[in-house]
């Protein structure tokens, strides 16, 4: 709000914001939008519905949830359609609460796809960024797997030599009790142990719904979808009895990104070795600072039209382009795909529109996850 010259606080806004949503709500509303805003960042999270038509806040929220918002759709029945993003909350919602309306994503969220889908081709591609495209030996989802492996094995080999030991001292013919006060087990611990041949493997407790794994064919299915938002994939599971914490998913979601990153980069090495690129390729940097462009600025300016580009960033795309044949045809391609929205059905009647709907064009942000079809 600095930025903006309004000498107000945040919590200033949002009492005005909630007032006049209170007090100017419309009777009825065709086209709405539904997203969540956070009252604290990453911790606690409501819900926004604007009036698209009016461009008006309808109501806000108290919290993220299937049940108040499904509730807030039931008593407005006038609603037609439901714009959201991909968060599977807001779809269970819309199919509980509205389900005579349609559920679609906007221009915004589109855009914001493209993006992504952009960058993670950047990446991949190893041309817009400094980081060779082998992984490093010492990577951390290699050197984190070893770590595990040594100390599952250091811990078998002490369970071993503990065994031995409860052996030895029974044949010396010492009782469980002398057993347990020498060695520190428990006396049911050296009984049962005295009765196999070899140290008994550790059985794996049974999953709780306070273990995330309890819930992993949701995720998983989640995850395929393209909802990797660790706080939307939270209150998920959550809605479906999930009475652990938020930090345990967080480290199996850790995990899941990791596995991720080294398939991303066996995949690159692999399309950098079919293509024969040099894997030494020399990476793009800016021409006036010299700087590497990463793949987040790659994939901003790929979107961005060139009468909005300024001196500097119309530089940066023209290195792009030249010196990566990929990021010219996903610039290509992206305009294109922007003047869907712009231009609506004329475009796609235009010879350029419909050059951009056929063939294997279409297959290149289809295959990057781009669209995703919503099903209500």
């Amino acid at each position: 709000m600095r930025r903006l010259g309004l000498p107000v606080s945040d919590d200033t806004i949002l009492r005005h914001l909630k007032r006049h949503a209170a007090g100017n709500r419309p009777i009825s509303s065709r086209i709405i939008g539904i997203d969540d805003w956070s009252w604290r960042r990453s911790w606690r999270y409501g819900t926004m519905i604007v009036d698209l038509e009016r461009r008006e806040v309808l109501d806000i929220l108290q919290d993220r949830s299937v049940a108040s918002t499904a509730q807030w759709l039931k008593r407005h029945p006038s609603v037609e359609i439901v714009n959201r993003d991909r968060c599977g909350l807001y779809a269970q919602a819309a199919r509980e609460g509205a389900p005579q309306a349609r559920q679609v994503a906007d221009r915004f969220h589109l855009l914001q796809n493209l993006r992504i889908a952009i960058e993670e081709q950047m990446s991949l591609s190893g041309r817009a960024t400094g980081r060779a495209l082998r992984p490093d030996k010492d990577n951390e989802p290699y050197a984190d797997t070893t770590h595990r492996r040594r100390a599952r094995h250091a811990h078998r080999q002490s369970r071993q030599v503990v065994f031995d030991a409860v052996h030895a001292l029974r044949k010396e013919g010492l009782p469980c009790s002398e057993i347990a006060r020498r060695t520190g087990y428990g006396r049911r611990s050296i009984a049962k142990w005295l009765t196999f041949d070899a140290p008994p493997a550790r059985r794996r407790a049974a999953l709780k719904p306070t273990s995330p794994l309890y819930f992993e064919a949701f995720l998983a299915e989640c995850w395929t979808a393209g909802n990797r938002c660790g706080r939307h994939l939270f209150h998920d599971i959550q809605a479906r009895g999930y009475t652990g914490s938020f930090s345990n998913l967080e480290r199996l979601l850790a995990k899941w990104r990791r596995a991720e990153k080294v398939d991303q980069d066996s995949a690159a090495l692999a399309s950098v070795n079919d293509h024969q690129f040099a894997r030494d390729a020399v990476p793009i940097r800016d021409p006036e600072t010299g700087h590497l462009i990463s793949p987040v600025v790659a994939a901003a300016l790929c979107v961005k039209p060139r009468a909005a580009l300024t001196a500097s960033q119309a530089r940066k795309v023209d290195a792009l382009k030249r010196e990566s044949p990929d990021f010219a045809l996903m610039r290509s391609l992206g305009m294109r795909f922007r003047g869907l929205f712009r231009s609506g059905d004329s475009y796609v009647d235009a010879p350029y529109g419909k050059g951009f709907l056929s063939g294997g064009l279409i297959g290149c942000f289809h295959m990057s996850g781009l669209f995703v079809r919503y099903e209500v």
